[in-house]
């Protein structure tokens, strides 16, 4: 809860930390990496110390790189067996892996925008007052 003697938490630009996460990179300055593994989130920056271990992408990422990866994979489909009516094995051989791939190339991005999004709007931790797990967590060596 803000008190009247502290000032009103400074305005976050939507589509930079969109972008910023889709890049893989640090919400807040762009410069830090906000992962520590293929989808493990960092708990803090670190280059500018910003807490990120609050993000609560849960679901959202592999909803959204299932909607993104039907369209194109189904698509294409359909468009190939009407233009050109290939065998049912060529599908297979073709469709699967593609949707495969293009599923683990999405993920990365698509979870980094979500968390990138959740900062800017001030979700799950990452306004003015804090949650209630993890309360008052400091970045290791960052702070006294």
């Amino acid at each position: 809860m803000r008190t009247w003697h502290q000032a009103p938490p400074a305005k976050r630009m939507l589509w930079r930390a969109i972008g910023r996460g889709l890049a893989s990179r640090c919400p807040n300055c762009g410069r830090g990496a906000i992962f520590t593994g293929f989808t493990r989130i960092v708990d803090f920056c670190p280059v500018c110390a910003e807490p990120l271990h609050h993000h609560r992408a849960d679901d959202a990422p592999p909803y959204i790189v299932i909607t993104i990866v039907g369209h194109i994979v189904i698509g294409l489909l359909l468009w190939t067996e009407m233009r050109f009516s290939p065998p049912i094995w060529l599908h297979m051989a073709v469709w699967l892996p593609l949707a495969l791939a293009l599923s683990f190339v999405l993920m990365r991005p698509v979870k980094g925008g979500v968390v990138g999004l959740q900062w800017a709007l001030g979700m799950h931790g990452f306004g003015p007052e804090p949650d209630s797990d993890r309360d008052g967590a400091l970045p290791p060596e960052r702070y006294p």
